[in-house]
């Protein structure tokens, strides 16, 4: 068994789909801030993986205004989270594979708070030494510090542990990995593509579960 190695996680698109909650909780955004939105559900869904601020100054609110937004949408988005949000195919498979191998982390740009409760819900928060969100870093993904945050916790050190992994599905996932000096796997069931990874790993799979299965074998 390799007790050193470490695999860091994603959550959106890459054990977890909640594609229907977040797109549904912008527009709930859009409305109770009476914001004219021109754009469409793919419009939304291009921009997940970056933290809240920025998806909706990329949709088009004003920088000055775009924390009335976060605010509603996290109250929004708590209340129909659990619902609307599922964990993706072999997730579960994927998470006890690697709790055997592994130490493991999630790294998001969700809030970690509410990650952490639906985790819980899902019933596999109990796998992961730490949970890394959006307040409880400066700078969130492409940065590295979110990843650094996680190996800070887990009382890993990055300088002699040269077997540290990030799980992700968008290139913010890459970067943040590529910049902190760990390895990378890219998955292609979330919102990245394949073409796209490319530019950043050359490890790229299916899923979550082929991700930890290449990680193990290496």
């Amino acid at each position: 068994m390799k007790k050193d190695l470490v695999i860091l996680f994603d959550l959106d698109g890459t054990l977890i789909d909640s594609t229907d909650a977040i797109v549904s909780t912008f527009y709930h955004a859009f409305k109770e801030q009476n914001f004219k939105f021109d754009g469409n559900d793919e419009d939304i869904k291009k921009h997940i993986g970056y933290p809240l601020d920025i998806m909706f100054a990329n949709l088009g609110v004003d920088k000055h205004k775009v924390w009335d937004f976060v605010d509603s949408y996290k109250l929004r988005y708590r209340v129909i989270s659990k619902q609307q949000t599922q964990l993706l195919p072999n997730a579960i498979e994927a998470v006890e594979l690697a709790s055997k191998y592994a130490r493991l982390g999630v790294v998001t740009t969700k809030t970690g708070l509410y990650s952490k409760e639906l985790l819980e819900h899902m019933g596999i928060m109990h796998y992961f030494e730490c949970l890394i969100g959006r307040e409880n870093v400066e700078n969130p993904k492409p940065h590295p510090e979110p990843i650094y945050k996680a190996l800070e916790q887990m009382d890993i050190n990055i300088e002699t542990n040269s077997n540290i992994w990030m799980v992700g599905d968008t290139k913010l996932d890459l970067i943040s990995a590529n910049d902190a000096g760990i390895n990378s796997v890219g998955v292609t069931c979330g919102y990245g593509n394949s073409e796209e990874l490319k530019h950043y790993t050359q490890n790229i799979v299916n899923n979550a579960y082929e991700a930890v299965d290449y990680i193990i074998k290496c």
